[in-house]
């Protein structure tokens, strides 16, 4: 069977490069013998690559000194508990904005261990856009301030950090991650789950500012004490190997095969546009974001017709373009462009969705 089109917002497409080194090297990773899947997390060759993938992180993401780079699990959503457990630890305060529903998970999470308090919410209009910030409104002595930059679900992203002064803002970057620079200098943490554009399921990366660590609370459970990693090297237990592994590959891609993130973005801003601008002229369908807070990564779009919409999803899967169907929240569809979604695929789908209106028109 021929490889579908995958748009799914996670797990999602990984390179065909990547999956074809991974492959090749399943049996035997460069004269080990063994697969990356099966050997040893403390033995000197998986050594090599953990370090090899941290190394490749900073390079790509211009990752300054002073932050430490994490490899954990739990998912961004083990995040939402450890972020205030390390970091609510002064006045026990935090600012949240909320943009969808892993912002008020987090929200929700951090109010369990102080006082957490809503800055703005774009929940009025199903967070089809990102809230104007007044920093008026801003907690002055908060421990930190939390958004989520890009929403997976809804399809917005800030376009314009809030600013913070001294208070640490931190971001959920977990379906933006890879695509386009960040400046990590601007942000007192960064966390994402990788399984939309870094790696398989699995892995959930940290970058975190070393001041921020060690003044975990007293009831901070050993494994969610960002100390516990930082002095263990990501090693206090055994990490997801062989998801740290892909990861390593996709870096590789990045830095090797694309260029690096400057180029990643032009890459991703090509597709967005493509589906973007048909959307805008469409007279079947419509983008439920405001144009602007779009996403580069994920594009949600309706008819406005709950059966023509599974009429299209299904025609769609059948023509090879899968996991099109919308979040139950905002209906419709989503389709999710991240970095391993080559622009001949949206081409593809902008071509299908011209045949599908036209032949749907009333």
């Amino acid at each position: 069977m021929a490889r579908v089109y995958n748009f799914s917002a996670g797990p999602s497409m990984l390179p065909e490069q990547v999956l074809k080194t991974a492959a090749a090297e399943m049996l035997d990773y460069k004269g080990s013998g063994q697969s990356v899947m099966e050997m040893s997390h403390r033995s000197k060759t998986y050594d090599a690559i953990i370090k090899e993938a941290e190394a490749l992180l900073r390079e790509v993401m211009n990752i300054p000194d002073n932050y430490k780079v994490l490899f954990l699990q739990g998912g961004a959503s083990s995040q939402f508990a450890m972020v205030p457990l390390n970091l609510m630890n002064k006045n026990h305060k935090a600012d949240y904005v909320i943009t969808g529903q892993w912002a008020n998970k987090a929200y929700k999470e951090a109010a369990r261990y102080g006082d957490a308090h809503v800055v703005a919410s774009s929940a009025d209009k199903t967070f089809s856009y990102i809230p104007k910030l007044d920093p008026a409104t801003f907690t002055p002595d908060a421990d930190y301030f939390h958004i989520c930059m890009n929403n997976t679900i809804y399809g917005t992203k800030y376009h314009t950090l809030p600013e913070t002064g001294n208070v640490p803002l931190v971001a959920d970057i977990s379906s933006c991650a890879l695509s386009e620079p960040i400046d990590v200098s601007r942000f007192g943490l960064l966390y994402a789950g990788a399984q939309k554009n870094m790696a398989p399921a699995g892995l959930t990366v940290v970058i975190i500012r070393e001041d921020l660590i060690g003044n975990a609370m007293d009831i901070t459970p050993t494994m969610f004490n960002y100390q516990t990693h930082a002095d263990n090297g990501s090693m206090f237990n055994t990490p997801p190997c062989y998801t740290i592994y892909i990861c390593k590959l996709v870096l590789e891609w990045i830095k090797n095969e694309i260029g690096g993130l400057e180029n990643m973005k032009k890459i991703n801003e090509k597709k967005a546009a493509l589906l973007y601008d048909f959307l805008d002229h469409s007279k079947l369908f419509r983008g439920t974001v405001v144009p602007e807070d779009r996403s580069l990564m994920n594009i949600p779009f309706v008819t406005g017709d709950a059966d023509l919409d599974a009429k299209f999803v299904k025609e769609a899967t059948e023509a090879g373009f899968v996991n099109l169907k919308g979040h139950r929240t905002v209906g419709g569809m989503r389709a999710s462009c991240y970095n391993a979604m080559p622009v001949e695929g949206v081409e593809k789908l902008v071509a299908f969705m011209k045949a599908f209106e036209a032949a749907n028109l009333k």
